[in-house]
Order: C-alpha cells, then sequence, then structure tokens
C-alpha cells in the first residue's frame, strides 16, 4: 500500500440500526462489545465512525468506549450516513465510499485501498438468519463489495476489511473459522452461526468480554427454565 494511503487512513463507518435498550435507553452489552472491539481492530491512523445514533445511547455509549483501547478512535453520530459524509470537511463524495454488502458482485480486494477512503457497514451484519438491513444503503447507490458467502459479525466485518485494504492480505488468504463452538466447560457450549478470523491457536477472535457476556446470557436462559 502507498505510504500516502498509511498516513491518510480509513474511515468505516457504521450506520447504526440496532435498537436501544429498552429499559435504559442504551445499546445492548453486546453492541457494545462489539464497537469497542472495531476501535482495537482498525489501524492507529484510521477511525470508525457510528453513524444514526440515538441521543439518548450516544453518551453512555461515549463513557463506555472512553474506557476502551483504541476509544480515541470512534467518532459518535445522530446523523445519517448521507448527511454525515456531507458534513465532512471536506464533504466526502459518494464514489469513494464501499458499502459491504453480501449481495455485491465483487470480494473485496488489497485494489481497493487505492478506490476508497470510506468503507461502510449496515446494521448489524451478524443477524441470524440474515434480514438484508444493508438493502437500504444499497438503494442510496453506493459500490458495493461483499466478504465472501458465509455472514460475519459487524466486527469481524470490519477487521476483514482493514486486514485486505490497510495490511494488503488477499480475502482468500485470510484464515477463517465458521460456525465455531465456544465451549464453557463439560456440560455448557454454544455455537456461534457466523464466520470469524482465526487466531494462531486456531480460536474464533471474539471481542473482549464477549465469552464472558456469553456466559452470563446462557445462565440466565437457564434460569429461566
Amino acid at each position: 500500500m502507498a505510504d500516502s494511503k498509511d498516513k491518510k487512513g480509513f474511515k468505516y463507518i457504521i450506520e447504526h440500526m440496532e435498537e436501544d435498550d429498552a429499559e435504559t435507553r442504551a445499546l445492548p452489552e453486546w453492541v457494545r462489545l462489539e464497537y469497542a472491539h472495531m476501535l482495537q481492530l482498525v489501524g492507529p491512523s484510521s477511525s470508525v465512525c457510528f453513524t444514526s445514533l440515538s441521543a439518548s445511547s450516544i453518551p453512555p455509549l461515549a463513557s463506555y468506549l472512553t474506557e476502551s483501547p483504541g476509544g480515541s478512535k470512534a467518532v459518535l453520530s445522530p446523523s445519517p450516513v448521507l448527511s454525515f459524509l456531507s458534513s465532512q470537511d471536506p464533504p466526502v463524495p459518494k464514489a469513494r465510499v464501499c458499502l459491504l454488502d453480501p449481495r455485491a458482485e465483487a470480494a473485496i480486494s488489497p485494489a481497493d485501498a487505492d478506490s476508497f477512503d470510506v468503507f461502510l457497514y449496515g446494521g448489524i451484519l451478524g443477524d441470524d438468519p440474515p434480514r438484508d438491513r444493508t438493502g437500504e444503503l444499497r438503494a442510496l447507490g453506493f459500490a458495493g463489495r461483499h466478504l465472501g458467502p458465509v455472514q460475519m459479525t459487524t466486527d469481524t466485518a470490519l477487521g476483514v476489511t482493514k486486514i485486505v485494504v490497510e495490511d494488503g492480505i488477499a480475502l482468500e488468504d485470510i484464515a477463517f473459522t465458521d460456525f465455531p463452538t465456544i465451549t464453557f466447560n463439560k456440560h455448557e457450549s454454544i455455537e456461534m452461526p457466523f464466520r470469524y478470523v482465526r487466531d494462531g491457536d486456531g480460536q474464533p477472535i471474539l471481542p473482549p468480554g464477549m465469552r464472558e457476556h456469553l456466559k452470563a446470557d446462557l445462565d440466565r436462559t437457564i434460569d429461566d427454565f
């Protein structure tokens, strides 16, 4: 990748489409964990922008991310993505934005680092089954790239994009694990219905704190019976 691109970095934009927690009016814990993980995954010159956030969710999310590694890379906005792009100095033209779209014809590649400055994600890519919330952004006319045939969580999708466009590694050369089983003990485990990047030990790379959250959620489910 060219030196100028290394210095410039990229913007990764999450057009938020999840509902706030009904009681706290803040984001659910699993969403906060994924969002914090994104800040750790991007390169040192890049940033993560969360758009279309509710006014009530921004203060607690800002506080949460400030305490997370890489939190200074977060930009929180209540504006929808088109308004956010127009408000930048200078404004970001639509042609320089790549929508990560499971229905796109072409896969993302290292060459896209020269074609785009912004990589955009719609909703939560980890829906199971997928609900195609990305379709709302597809209708706005952004160029699209896909990340392969298997559904990913949003933080995984962002991390994979970073590996391709910032590290210059081809999508087919990334080590993945599909539908891994997270084992807590000999009696409790859960299968994750997504694709993850695999670490050096062959384990899925999850957001810090996600295993504990999944275990607590599993325990609550058992207690409800």
